[in-house]
């Protein structure tokens, strides 16, 4: 039963990330919502000049507009947090029902790896949706981070 409760969160997470891997876009954008509530002039004014190519797509205020420059940091921004509860919660998980710590963080690097690399495929059969490799980075970068301070807090909590 422990071992199942331990699992618990990492079930729970897993299921959102399919479930909003499953969605198009269209039941995703959140454009209209963030034009509501954002002043464009203010967004404009401080960060006009950020651009950057992301997979091979100009990313500035300019060639998405305020609202889609947002969105695009939220979306990656979401990425990089539920890879993180992920990570997170499943090297917590393997630690509780007693595997080491060293396997705990190569099976939960392994496990993120290959659920980010599932995660983007999947998405190529769901409508409107595009599966890029700098996505699987960025969550496999949210995994990590979680090892890393689940590590840390871990080692400071014993010492």
């Amino acid at each position: 039963m422990k071992q199942f409760r331990a699992l618990l969160p990492v079930i729970f997470i897993a299921a959102i990330i399919f479930h909003f891997s499953n969605q198009p876009y269209q039941k995703q954008d959140m454009r209209t919502s963030i034009g509501n509530y954002v002043s464009e002039e203010w967004v404009k004014e401080k960060l006009d000049f950020v651009s950057f190519d992301y997979a091979g797509k100009e990313i500035s205020i300019e060639s998405i507009g305020v609202a889609g420059f947002i969105e695009f940091f939220i979306r990656k921004g979401a990425h990089f947090s539920i890879f993180f509860l992920l990570g997170f919660f499943l090297f917590r998980a393997l630690e509780n029902v007693g595997i080491s710590r060293k396997k705990a963080m190569l099976f939960t690097f392994i496990a993120i790896i290959l659920y980010a690399i599932l995660d983007e495929l999947h998405q190529m059969y769901t409508g409107d949706r595009t599966p890029l490799v700098q996505d699987v980075m960025i969550d496999v970068f949210g995994g990590i981070t979680a090892i890393f301070l689940r590590s840390i807090l871990v080692r400071k909590k014993g010492s």
